[in-house]
C-alpha cells in the first residue's frame, strides 16, 4: 500500500524523522534553491506536515494554500505561534503540539537562569577565568532572592510548574494572565504593568503570537523599576526589544535574563555589549531527555493521524472532530 505523503519543514531530528518514515513518504524542503521545484512536484499529494520554530519556516496561510489534502500538522515544541492556526482551523486542520513532556525542563531553566541574573553567576566565573580574584580580591556583593518578590506572565502548566520552585526558594508570588484562575492562591492582577509595580522579578512564559506582542514595553519595564529583574523564557516577541535594551543602558531596571529573542538565533549586538544581562541560546527544553520525548509526541500524534486514531495532543483552536 502507498504511504501517505509528509512534508517535513526543515530539518528534524533523527527520532522524528526516523519515526514519521515508518508511517509516511517523506519530504523535506530544502533550506534554499529548489524549494518551490519540490513544492510543486508534491503539493497535490501531502497530507501532513512536521514542523516547528526551529526550522525557520512558518507554516502560514500560503504554505496551508498550496496543499489540497492537507489534514494535520505535528508542531515540534509547546508553543506553535510559526504556525497560522486560523487559517488552519478554517480548512478543517489539526495542529497539534509537545505539551507537558517538557514542562519539568523549562521549569529548571527559568529558575537556573533567574538564579544567574540575580546572583551574577555567569560573570562571577569569567572573573575567576580571567584571573581577577586573586589580582582584585573577591567578586562584588550580589542582589539576593531573599527580598524579591516573583511576577510570573502566564501562569499555565509550566508557569506553575515555575511557580512550585519559586516556593521552595520563599519567595512570595502573584501572577497576571488572560483571566483569574479558580483555585490558584497567588495574588492575580490583571494590568501588567500593575503587577510589575507589584514585583521585583517579572517572569515571562506566555504564549507568542498577536495577542502578546510586545506586551512588555516600556511602560511595564518603567513599572518594574530600577531594583527590577526580567527573565523571558516565553517568546522573544512578548518583548518590546528596543525598549528592553534602552531601559537596561539607562538602569531603568537593574538587569535581565533572556533565553528568547526577537530575531533568534541573530542576537542584536546591543544586547550582547550590556553588562546587565544574561544571556542563553534558546535552550530552555535543550536536553536530551526532554527533547526525546518531545520528538516522539510528534511521531506519535503524527501516527495517529495515518492510522486513523484521534491524536494525542491537538491545541485548543483546533479540536478533534474526526479525520
Amino acid at each position: 500500500m502507498t504511504k501517505p505523503h509528509i512534508l517535513l519543514t526543515g530539518p528534524m531530528m533523527p527520532l522524528i524523522a526516523e519515526g514519521v518514515a515508518k508511517s509516511f513518504a517523506v519530504h523535506q524542503l530544502p533550506a534554499s534553491g529548489d524549494r518551490e521545484v519540490l513544492l510543486a512536484g508534491i503539493a497535490s499529494d501531502v497530507v501532513a506536515i512536521a514542523t516547528g520554530s526551529h526550522t525557520g519556516v512558518k507554516t502560514d496561510q500560503a504554505l496551508i494554500a498550496r496543499l489540497p489534502k492537507l489534514r494535520a500538522i505535528g508542531n515540534f515544541g509547546v508553543g506553535y505561534d510559526s504556525i497560522d492556526v486560523d487559517a488552519a482551523a478554517k480548512r478543517g486542520i489539526i495542529v497539534t503540539n509537545t505539551p507537558d513532556v517538557l514542562n519539568e525542563e523549562v521549569a529548571d531553566t527559568a529558575l537556573g537562569l533567574m538564579l544567574m541574573t540575580v546572583r551574577e553567576f555567569g560573570q562571577a566565573e569569567a572573573y575567576l577565568r580571567a584571573g581577577r580574584w586573586p589580582r582584585e580580591g573577591d567578586y562584588r556583593l550580589t542582589p539576593s532572592l531573599r527580598d524579591r518578590r516573583l511576577g510570573i506572565v502566564g501562569l499555565g502548566r509550566i508557569g506553575k510548574a515555575i511557580a512550585r520552585r519559586a516556593e521552595a526558594f520563599g519567595m512570595p508570588i502573584a501572577y497576571f494572565g488572560r483571566s483569574k484562575q479558580a483555585g490558584v492562591a497567588y495574588p492575580y492582577y490583571s494590568d501588567l504593568a500593575e503587577l510589575a509595580r507589584a514585583v521585583d522579578i517579572l517572569l515571562l512564559i506566555a504564549p507568542g503570537g498577536p495577542a502578546t506582542k510586545g506586551i512588555v514595553d516600556a511602560r511595564v519595564l518603567d513599572a518594574l523599576g530600577p531594583r527590577g529583574i526580567l527573565i523571558n523564557v516565553a517568546r522573544g516577541s512578548v518583548v518590546d526589544e528596543p525598549a528592553l535594551i534602552a531601559a537596561l543602558k539607562a538602569r531603568r531596571i537593574l538587569s535581565a535574563g533572556l533565553d528568547v529573542y526577537l530575531n533568534e538565533p541573530n542576537v542584536d549586538p546591543a544586547l550582547l555589549a550590556l553588562d546587565n544581562v544574561t544571556l542563553l541560546p534558546h535552550v530552555g527544553s535543550a536536553s536530551v531527555w526532554t527533547r526525546d520525548r518531545m520528538g516522539q509526541l510528534v511521531v506519535d500524534n503524527l501516527a495517529a493521524f495515518a492510522t486513523g486514531k484521534a491524536p494525542l495532543t491537538p491545541v485548543p483552536e483546533t479540536p478533534f472532530k474526526g479525520w
